[in-house]
């Protein structure tokens, strides 16, 4: 058997993490197994879905690095496909038109409650003679399509995360309705359950991987396969992610899409590493890896039934090791737009000083946004000056150290970093002080603050710019 797996988002919404999360394992599994990943868009909601939507969707995943063997298709332009499911159902005596009014079912659920009982359809309609609907016709009741549940069944299914799963029929909601706005002669809008079926049979889908909340809907999708003479697919049912009190993560944890933790500064393999670990652990206990060297160790043995919960910690410490470990170009090509978000304006000769401070960085980083921050010093001309870094430059002796720094900057004009080594030397040794005062001393004329990268490097850099002299100059002024 040639394994397919499919994700199904609908796009009623920006990528969200669990969608993606669901991704991640369907793309492990099917590469490990060697099979196909599918993607479609549900897309029948016609009044919440929108086109950016699908485009967040598609450049989200293509972003984390998860690509497709088929599709994307889409549900829209497969109504004709569900519609003749329906009538298959309808010819059968396996499905029917109910023409219940909203009043109607209202006063049903009413009664429901009145009585502590569980709302469900009590199936009214289900054996409605020629002239009963004929009536109901009459008085231009528009009508739903339901499909009959039995409720004596038992429904079972051996999930790959769950082990046996054993549902009664009798706790889905009576009779399902599968099509709503129809008539006698027409089958209106299909709904989801019915869809995913059909399209699951049709796209020969071979496992289904999706979330647990989708459990109550497997059952019934169950009995829609074998009602329309389909092998049923293997399940797996994966645990929801949930924030740091054990609720299901959402906009109220300050997240919810990729787009999200894009703009937030985390790199796609860094957060394809990290969802990977929400629900799965590794046979070696690694946790850090990238998705091909995952999915050749991935198998549902290894995931949780229980919920994972979000990490924000253990995320930041996998994006800084990214971050740690990429060339200064790699790093310059992810931070750039940051940079520019921030106001900055980059020409391509900005590259000359830019390569070396992100080569500068790297090592201190933990998300993409701290270059915004951490560049500073470097991009703009002049600094503010911190309290501390202005008392520094104030103090007795302070003056005379960098009124000859200047000079010696002036006379030498020093290009390497064993050039300024050497000038700071000189320094110490003609004003009679401290290394230490010089060095912090410095560091408070050049960057405005006590604390920052390292100093000669960054002095370098700032030296290549032609911004020391002015800074110190700056500095001076304050005294």
């Amino acid at each position: 058997m040639t394994v397919r797996v499919r994700l199904a988002p609908s796009p009623t919404g920006n990528l969200h993490i669990g969608t993606a999360r669901t991704g991640v394992f369907n793309w492990l599994f099917a590469r490990h197994e060697g099979g196909q990943f599918i993607l479609r868009i549900e897309d029948t909601d016609e009044e919440r879905s929108k086109p950016e939507f699908t485009e967040s969707i598609l450049s989200g995943l293509k972003w984390l690095g998860l690509d497709w063997d088929e599709g994307p298709s889409f549900q829209s332009q497969r109504l004709d496909l569900y519609r003749q499911a329906i009538q298959t159902l309808l010819d059968q005596g396996l499905a029917y038109r109910a023409y219940d009014t909203p009043d109607e079912l209202e006063a049903m659920r009413e009664a429901q409650k009145a009585k502590n009982q569980a709302p469900r359809y009590d199936n009214r309609h289900r054996d409605l003679t020629l002239d009963q609907q004929a009536a109901f016709e009459a008085e231009g009741r528009p009508a739903v399509i339901r499909f009959k549940i039995d409720d004596s069944r038992t429904i079972t299914w051996n999930d790959m995360v769950r082990g046996p799963v054993t549902w009664q029929a009798s706790d889905l909601g009576g009779d399902m309705v599968v099509a709503r706005a129809s008539s006698a002669t027409t089958i209106g809008q299909p709904l989801y359950n019915l869809a995913v079926v059909v399209d699951d049979i049709d796209m020969a889908i071979s496992h289904v991987i999706r979330g647990e909340d989708h459990i109550a809907n497997t059952a019934k999708q169950i009995l829609l396969y074998e009602a329309l003479g389909a092998a049923v697919p293997e399940f797996a049912h994966t645990p929801l992610i949930l924030n740091q009190s054990g609720q299901k993560l959402s906009k109220r944890d300050g997240v919810t899409s990729i787009g999200d933790f894009q703009k937030m500064g985390f790199v796609a393999p860094a957060l394809a590493n990290y969802m990977t670990l929400l629900g799965w652990s590794a046979p070696d206990a690694a946790e850090q890896f990238t998705l091909e060297e995952a999915a050749k160790q991935f198998s549902f043995d290894r995931v949780n039934k229980a919920g994972a919960k979000f990490d924000w910690d253990k995320l930041d410490w996998l994006n800084s090791q990214y971050l740690h470990n990429l060339e200064a170009a790699e790093l310059l090509a992810l931070a750039q737009p940051f940079l520019e978000a921030a106001g900055h304006r980059l020409s391509d000769a900005d590259q000359l000083w830019l390569l070396p401070v992100m080569g500068l960085l790297g090592p201190s980083l933990t998300r993409l946004t701290d270059v915004v921050e951490q560049s500073r010093f470097f991009v703009s001309e002049t600094v503010p000056f911190t309290d501390d870094a202005r008392a520094q430059v104030q103090l007795d002796g302070v003056p005379a150290v960098l009124e000859s720094i200047v000079a010696g900057l002036t006379e030498t004009s020093p290009q390497t970093l064993d050039d300024l080594k050497a000038l700071v030397n000189e320094v110490t040794k003609a004003q009679g002080v401290k290394k230490g005062l010089v060095m912090k001393s410095l560091r408070a004329a050049l960057m405005g603050a006590l604390q920052g990268p390292d100093l000669m490097e960054s002095w370098l850099i700032l030296r290549q710019r032609g911004f020391d002299v002015a800074r110190l100059q700056t500095a001076l002024a304050l005294v």
